[in-house]
């Protein structure tokens, strides 16, 4: 195989694995999806062969560019860290293009083993903890209940947290209780539904 096929194996390989990891977070919804991180790999990868093959007959230290690209992706991954209602999202997507960022640069340098075993290794990382998290984790959920009485806010705050529901945060405006709910899992949805039903009017009008 001649040096560029070679080359550009590279670079598909590279594309390839990040795409992986992409179509995971795609698949989860995140804030960066396949798209981002396939061109963070491919970028990564193509990096570093430019700075192995570019200046033949130089002397240069291929891992300054690599150094540089890590620096690159903390911007990107700034951008997609979002801090709304006192709760951080998207800290795992930015660390996980951190780590594609990595994947790309191992890939370019020829390391496909170790690219490889990366890969697999981030994926099941991101899917052992989605699973954990959906039965074990706690979540918060903002909610919106529509109440005739909205007096007796106190004692729903009260039912929901004798039910083992947290609240974040409450405000009431126009016959509206808006809050902020810490859940451990699914089943405390059904919980939220079973308190409400004690409260005559209330009903949920906004659930996410």
């Amino acid at each position: 195989m001649t040096i560029e096929w070679n080359l550009i194996l590279r670079l598909f390989i590279a594309g390839l694995l990040g795409g992986l990891v992409g179509f995971e977070r795609e698949f989860r919804a995140k804030e960066a999806g396949l798209r981002t991180h396939f061109i963070v790999a491919l970028g990564s990868a193509l990096f570093m062969l430019i700075s192995q093959y570019a200046f033949p007959g130089r002397q240069h230290d291929a891992a300054r560019v690599a150094a540089q690209v890590v620096s690159g992706i903390g911007f990107l991954g700034a951008g997609v860290i979002i801090f709304q209602k006192n709760v951080i999202r998207g800290v795992t997507t930015a660390a996980g293009l951190w780590m594609v960022a990595a994947i790309g640069l191992a890939a370019g340098a020829g390391m496909y083993p170790v690219s490889i075993a990366a890969t697999l290794m981030t994926v099941m990382c991101l899917e052992a903890m989605h699973f954990f998290h959906l039965h074990y984790g706690e979540k918060v959920v903002e909610i919106t209940v529509a109440s005739d009485k909205p007096n007796e806010v106190l004692k729903m705050l009260e039912a929901l947290k004798s039910a083992g529901i947290g609240v974040e945060t409450y405000s009431i405006s126009e016959g509206h209780i808006h809050m902020s709910l810490r859940m451990r899992n699914r089943r405390y949805v059904e919980q939220l539904h079973t308190v409400l039903t004690l409260f005559e009017g209330a009903k949920i009008e906004n659930l996410s």
